[in-house]
């Protein structure tokens, strides 16, 4: 497992990020698998572990607190906030009403007094920065947790909340987590630049590209991932950008097989090969997931492998752009765009 610091912070994290997205309903997880998955992560040389309020409802981060009880300050804990909670208008957002409430709901599903990475899950465009990043600092000088980052925000947000931040004194994110992977690299062209200037630790999502790069898609097999029977819209190959992405995954398995490598090492070796990523999270639904994907962490691309991925799918393209999640608001309510 190779190290790396996370941002300024003076944190050193793993370069492989146990997700625990798949912990309960989700993923079908019991606690006892997500138990042994988090062992044999810890096992592996792994430190962080990232969750969200959001994953089966609260589920991950009750499994998470109790797969890491006696042993908490050995491990980089993260979770998320954003996502609504429930039917009640105001058990959702970054609002520092809902931040402080649901701070409080994490920390007790986990069962620690404290996280040590705080962040907003996505943009939220009914919330100044000024008012998020001011309840997340008096969060922080409370002990509750050490730091706070962002989510899948457009480059321009970044950069309006880091100058919310001078402006006003706060606190700053200092890491932001994107989407980021061989078939989705739209952040290169923005993102990524802004948060090295920035001084940003950055942990990419999805390197795998939600099962596309994990080596069980390939033309003419069945799709029986987890993700392609929860959202087939998103595998089916009569949709132009999903024939590219078969058609990507198709070239990118021959090129791993010619460097005697496996799909997840090339596709996870792409990943933290960015100088801007400092890690990439992996989201396990079983400890045969988990090993495989373990496999990668020792994994560095030479120079001509990257120069031949750059010739299958280019610098900042994504083949999916509409699944990133960043998408401004006024592009997809035609209030915001009218008179």
């Amino acid at each position: 497992m190779h190290y790396r610091a996370l941002g300024r912070t003076g944190v050193t994290v793993s370069s492989l990020v146990l997700g625990a997205m798949n912990f309960g309903q989700i993923g079908r997880t019991t606690q006892a698998e997500a138990t042994a998955i988090v062992d044999a992560a810890l096992e592996g040389g792994i430190n962080l572990i990232d969750t969200a309020d959001r994953y089966s409802a609260g589920e991950s981060e009750e499994m998470v607190g109790k797969a890491i009880a006696g042993r908490r300050d050995d491990i980089v804990l993260a979770t998320k906030v954003y996502s609504p909670m429930s039917d009640e208008p105001n058990h959702q957002g970054s609002s520092r009403r809902w931040l402080v409430t649901e701070l409080d709901n994490s920390l007790r599903r986990l069962g620690v007094d404290h996280v040590d990475l705080y962040q907003i899950h996505r943009w939220d465009a009914t919330t100044s920065d000024e008012e998020t990043l001011s309840a997340l600092t008096d969060l922080q000088r409370a002990g509750k947790i050490r730091y706070f980052g962002s989510s899948t925000y457009p480059a321009y947000r970044v950069v309006q909340a880091q100058w919310a931040a001078r402006e006003n004194h706060l606190g700053r994110f200092v890491t932001e987590q994107p989407s980021y992977s061989i078939l989705q690299r739209g952040i290169e062209s923005d993102v990524l630049p802004v948060t090295e200037q920035y001084g940003m630790g950055v942990l990419a999502w999805s390197p795998l590209a939600s099962g596309w790069l994990s080596g069980a898609i390939r033309e003419g097999r069945e799709m029986t991932t987890q993700r392609s029977a929860l959202m087939p819209e998103r595998f089916d190959t009569s949709i132009p950008s999903n024939r590219a992405r078969l058609d990507a995954v198709e070239q990118l398995a021959a090129l791993a097989d010619d460097a005697g490598l496996t799909l997840i090492q090339l596709a996870l070796g792409f990943v933290t090969a960015h100088p801007a990523i400092t890690s990439a999270i992996i989201g396990p639904r079983t400890l045969d997931h988990l090993q495989s994907q373990l496999e990668a962490a020792e994994t560095v691309l030479s120079a001509d492998i990257l120069d031949a991925i750059d010739k299958i799918v280019p610098p900042g393209v994504d083949l999916a752009a509409h699944e990133k999640f960043d998408t401004p608001p006024a592009l997809l309510d035609t209030s915001l765009r009218r008179r």
